[in-house]
């Protein structure tokens, strides 16, 4: 029976590939990945054979890891952040599902770090609440749908993570988010972080006032960025750390001992 191996890879580079991706990756006789992907872990994949594709050419990519397994080969297919977040999880259980062969590969799947995590660790504790990830493409979603997606996180007070914001042909979806981001206060934090992971990562911790500013031309937003917007209680911390409280000193002294009132933030 041949294997099929789901590699989560990471936000990005090799910096937060786990142990088990790595192994997966050694392993392997065959990898398959989107060309970008497969660039960056070059010093891993070493001489093996590697078939890659451009982007967009995501059901290709599959079907050939799956033709291949199904010859007996032990293939490595590669998919950035985790695979199960935007990503090629869905499609490998659909097709492996699709045409029934559950009983013909081995399949498992490996998480990864996606890029709000990673973002997360670099700027302090902004995901402390309840938080949701919206992607902007429109390339299987409709438009309205992911408008109206951000428009209920807003009114419900999530701190929001936005991937894929916009392309150089796909500024719309950017744009009507801008919109409704006027509706927020203006001081709300929103970090902007971009190729996370790599050696030009880029981070800014800025306002939803001045990425609003911005506008659809702001040229640190990318298909490689990630957003993050934080709720109501997002605030910086004395060393400009991002906190979204998680509510521990509303109900407890510094000591420890529980308050004798104490107020739920949420």
């Amino acid at each position: 029976m041949g294997k099929l191996t789901l590699v989560s890879t990471g936000a990005g580079g090799d910096r937060y590939l786990t142990q088990e991706a790595i192994d997966a990756i050694k392993e392997a006789d065959l990898i398959v990945a989107y060309t970008k992907y497969a660039k960056d872990l070059v010093h891993i994949i070493e001489d093996k054979e590697v078939f890659t594709t451009p982007m967009t050419k995501e059901i290709e990519r599959v079907q050939h890891a799956i033709e291949e397994a199904k010859k007996g080969r032990t293939v490595a297919l590669l998919s950035n952040g985790d695979a199960n977040v935007y990503a090629m999880g869905s499609l490998v259980v659909e097709l492996l599902d699709a045409y029934d062969l559950w009983e013909s590969i081995e399949y498992r799947s490996l998480p990864g770090i996606s890029s709000v995590l990673a973002l997360a660790s670099e700027v302090g504790a902004p995901l402390s609440q309840d938080f949701c990830l919206i992607s902007l493409s429109d390339r299987l979603t409709a438009a309205e749908l992911i408008q109206k997606r951000i428009k209920f996180a807003l009114e419900a007070d999530f701190v929001i993570s936005i991937y894929n914001p916009k392309s150089r042909s796909r500024l719309k979806p950017y744009s009507d988010m801008l919109e409704q981001l006027k509706g927020i206060d203006p001081k709300r934090v929103v970090v902007i972080a971009r190729d996370l992971g790599r050696k030009d990562q880029m981070i800014k911790i800025i306002t939803a006032k001045e990425l609003i500013d911005a506008g659809v031309e702001n040229e640190d937003v990318n298909m490689s960025t990630t957003l993050l917007i934080g709720n109501s209680t997002t605030k910086l911390t004395r060393n400009a750390k991002v906190l979204t409280p998680r509510g521990y000193l509303n109900k407890y002294e510094l000591s420890g001992k529980e308050k004798g009132e104490w107020k739920k933030v949420n």
